[in-house]
């Protein structure tokens, strides 16, 4: 049985940005738009009758600064989770973020790498708290690190990958294995990804090199060994 999707609410008063977060956040399997406001009058009155599970926030808004907004959010809605995307990089700014509870914080020019590999960074900490009732030190660490020292680890890995290790390809064959359960070997989860058996097992054994997924050998009575692998910790 497939979870609902994480819902998605856009305050912003550019429409060409709403336009531009809402086609990439939409191209997501697991995230969907279901509403956009210019304003955060306009805001607080679509959270009167429905509640997001998450709000990507502008701060520099016609009627409100968007850091009052949050508060507000936080404070009368506490399962909503926000998003920062804004002009504003001034510490001030970004240190009231912080201690309003923003899940992260985009500046504007928006590159849309960074923007996507926030919105899976959310999906992936949501599914690993819904999977576990308990949760050790380590996972911990990994839910408590903050997205922007997720997006600069993940962008310094993109920048130095291995020959035969294309980022796009890699962040495709990410996004489809977070939503497998249990071992699989790589002809299954190529099909899975819709490439081939050899390209998903150089992208597994990489994947496994950077200790994201871990590999059980499984010996039978004939034939070669059949590797499956899963996700770490799942």
């Amino acid at each position: 049985m497939s979870k609902a999707p994480i819902t998605v609410v856009i305050v912003e008063d550019d429409e060409n940005a709403v336009n531009i977060y809402k086609h990439f956040t939409n191209q997501l399997d697991q995230f969907t738009v279901i509403a956009t406001a210019s304003t955060g009058k306009q805001a607080l009155d679509i959270l009167d009758v429905a509640q997001p599970d998450l709000i990507l926030l502008d701060i520099f808004l016609p009627d409100m600064n968007g850091i009052d907004l949050l508060r507000e959010i936080r404070s009368e809605y506490r399962g909503i989770d926000v998003i920062l995307i804004t002009a504003a990089n001034d510490t001030e700014t970004v240190s009231e973020a912080i201690r309003g509870g923003a899940f992260g914080y985009l500046i504007k020019p928006i590159i849309i790498d960074k923007l996507l590999a926030t919105l899976n960074q959310y999906d992936l900490m949501r599914k690993q708290l819904d999977d576990n009732n308990l949760v050790n030190q380590e996972k911990l660490d990994t839910l408590f690190r903050t997205t922007s020292q997720s997006a600069a680890a993940n962008d310094d890995q993109l920048n130095s990958l291995p020959k035969g290790i294309d980022k796009h390809t890699l962040k495709m064959v990410r996004s489809k294995i977070q939503d497998v359960t249990g071992s699989l070997n790589a002809d299954e989860l190529g099909q899975l990804a819709g490439i081939s058996y050899s390209t998903m097992r150089r992208y597994l054994e990489y994947l496994v090199s950077c200790n994201e997924m871990e590999v059980e050998v499984l010996y039978g009575g004939v034939g070669r060994p059949e590797r499956k692998y899963k996700i770490k910790n799942r």
